[in-house]
């Protein structure tokens, strides 16, 4: 028994025994941007003239792993859910003393008269469903689900 546990010592004691990999050094700026830069999502569109810059930490890795395909919604589906969603946002971010004003920081400017496309409604709408499930928020009536 003895000599087992020994043995198994001297293993985890050669693996352990690696050379040492060079370490890239980065500033504290660098690893923030990277950071920034891979958790921004940016929705534009060139003839309506809008833009929407989403930077929020995992919601890249979370949009494609979690999210349901586009295509499952209809765009008629997103366009209601965002405008309910959006009404109760914006009123969030008007009332700072009774909401968290790091949560809801800016107002959002959507239209339900304007046709923003299918792509900007799809992640607009996972954005607020991983908002309501990473911050455990519920901005209407209906549960968020994935």
């Amino acid at each position: 028994m003895k000599t087992v546990i020994y043995t198994l010592l001297v293993c985890a004691f050669m693996v352990s025994c690696n050379t040492s990999k060079p370490i890239k050094n980065t500033t504290k700026n660098e690893v923030s941007e990277n950071v920034k830069l891979s958790d921004t999502v940016t929705i534009s569109n060139d003839e309506l003239e809008y833009e929407i810059i989403i930077i929020e930490p995992g919601f890249n890795f979370w949009l494609a792993s979690r999210a349901r395909p586009e295509g499952f919604y209809s765009q008629q589906y997103l366009e209601s859910r965002n405008y309910q969603y959006v009404l109760e946002w914006n009123q969030r971010v008007l009332q700072p003393f009774r909401f968290d004003p790091n949560l809801y920081e800016l107002q959002i400017d959507y239209q339900n008269n304007i046709d923003y496309g299918y792509d900007v409604n799809y992640k607009l709408y996972n954005y607020f469903i991983f908002f309501q499930t990473q911050y455990k928020q519920r901005l209407g009536p209906y549960n968020p689900r994935i």
